[in-house]
């Protein structure tokens, strides 16, 4: 970070890029978010075409003194990035991809969302770990950590980045960048791998070391009912979280049926099947198969946001040793009363490279977890009217409520991409021991608290 004064004054700012106002044509879809039982109006929304956009509204915000908020996915589960009467910075528009194929290093906007990352990095035989939703921005889903079938083999999705471009306030009233990697603001990389949403500063571009991967085998299983869930999730937490780091899995409960998803990066379905051998040998799922390209796979297996409810409420939960019967009737008791049939518990298992942290270290501090799940409630039907109550919210809500609640014995922490807004300590559950140490880090990197909402990281007091 440079020295420059405190009360360095820059020249009034003037916003620039894409530049959507309340009454402008457009107005509805720009604020609109993903989970739409969040409804915000902000006063301004700025798309960024280029990080010099992103430092004239950052400033203009400050000189303002105007509350910010900054966005790429749209999928802040709680509504986070988006804030009435203030300015969104929106950075989805940033979408440049630079492989160095030698180097086996990529540089891409922060603006890419997880489906063009793949399939982008895939064309050229490369992979880095992403979660599985396509439309979830590649930013917010790597500085919150980052998971999905390839944590396994690669680790988090933080923990292959290597590098970012992140705007800072500067000063009191100014914006500047900065680079943090390895060898400048080493301190900063750290904390943009697992505590980076929204807390430091807007993160532009990132820079990932990449792995080779010219194909993967992909197997889906499914049981009709639930009546088999004991036997299906105690096979699954005693053999996914201990197989081949190669293989990546997710058992998805529904009301009415049981999902097994798996993923074994270069490998055959035959190797694939024999690895999951103890889960699918309960009963009889029908179960498919299929060997190609990732980024093939994976887009194969999106769901447009169309076909989605417009609205979810989810609950984050880590676990670090098998569930006992009492949890899985837990799991089995609510899904039978679940609100609708997209509502769900999900679990994906965690173990091989989780375990290893990168050179330079990470915030994100549960790498001692067999495994992540969380239950989901979805319902409702998208529309650009949202925020009009939905008759089943309330059934929705306590639902949720009461499952994260009955399932409290068996779990402990939380994931920062899926916030848990009602938790009392949330700052351990998230990051742990490492939270003063984040504290120490915002003081460094943004003292005046420009960059806060409900659950952000406060700065240390000096």
């Amino acid at each position: 970070m440079s020295a420059a004064s405190p009360h360095a004054k820059c020249p009034p700012a003037t916003l620039t890029g894409r530049i959507i106002r309340p009454n402008d044509a457009g107005y509805t879809d720009a604020r609109l978010g993903w989970d739409q039982l969040f409804s915000h109006y902000p006063l301004v929304i700025v798309f960024a075409q280029n990080t010099q956009d992103v430092v004239n509204a950052l400033t203009w915000a400050r000189q303002h003194d105007v509350a910010l908020r900054v966005r790429s996915g749209r999928h802040s589960l709680e509504g986070w990035s988006n804030v009435d009467n203030g300015l969104v910075i929106d950075i989805s528009e940033l979408k440049s991809v630079d492989i160095d194929s030698a180097a086996r290093v990529a540089t891409v906007g922060a603006g890419l969302n997880q489906l063009e990352a793949v399939t982008t990095l895939a064309k050229q035989n490369f992979a880095v770990t992403t979660g599985t939703e396509g439309s979830v921005g590649l930013a917010g889903a790597t500085l919150g950590g980052g998971f999905g079938f390839l944590t396994r083999w690669l680790g988090m999705a933080c923990d292959s980045l290597i590098g970012a471009e992140v705007v800072v306030a500067e000063g009191a009233e100014c914006a500047q960048v900065v680079r943090a990697d390895l060898h400048n603001n080493a301190d900063l990389l750290w904390a943009l791998r697992g505590a980076g949403n929204g807390n430091f500063g807007i993160v532009t571009s990132l820079t990932y070391k990449v792995a080779p991967l010219n194909s993967v085998a992909y197997v889906q299983a499914m049981w009709d009912g639930i009546g088999d869930l004991p036997r299906v999730f105690e096979a699954w937490q005693r053999t996914a979280p201990y197989a081949d780091d190669r293989l990546g899995t997710q058992l998805e409960v529904h009301r009415n049926q049981i999902l097994l998803f798996a993923v074994l990066a270069g490998g055959t379905p035959a190797e694939a099947k024999k690895l999951l051998a103890p889960i699918l040998s309960v009963d009889s799922p029908q179960v498919s198969e299929q060997e190609g390209n990732w980024g093939d796979v994976y887009a194969g297996f999106q769901i447009p946001t169309a076909n989605e409810p417009a609205n979810w409420k989810f609950f984050s939960q880590f676990t670090r040793k098998p569930f006992p019967r009492e949890a899985i009737d837990v799991i089995s008791s609510f899904m039978r009363d679940a609100p609708t049939d997209d509502s769900n518990f999900f679990a994906q298992a965690f173990g091989g490279a989780v375990r290893k942290s990168p050179r330079g270290g990470t915030a994100f501090p549960h790498r001692e977890a067999l495994f992540y799940s969380e239950p989901g409630a979805g319902w409702g039907t998208r529309s650009d009217q949202p925020g009009v109550c939905d008759p089943l919210t309330p059934q929705a809500q306590a639902w949720i409520a009461e499952f994260s609640q009955a399932l409290r014995p068996y779990v402990d922490g939380a994931y920062v991409n899926v916030p848990n807004v009602g938790m009392q300590d949330w700052e351990t559950a998230y990051w742990g021991s490492n939270f003063d140490r984040l504290r120490n880090i915002k003081a460094e990197y943004d003292p005046h608290n420009v960059f806060k909402y409900e659950q952000s990281i406060p700065p240390a007091s000096r």
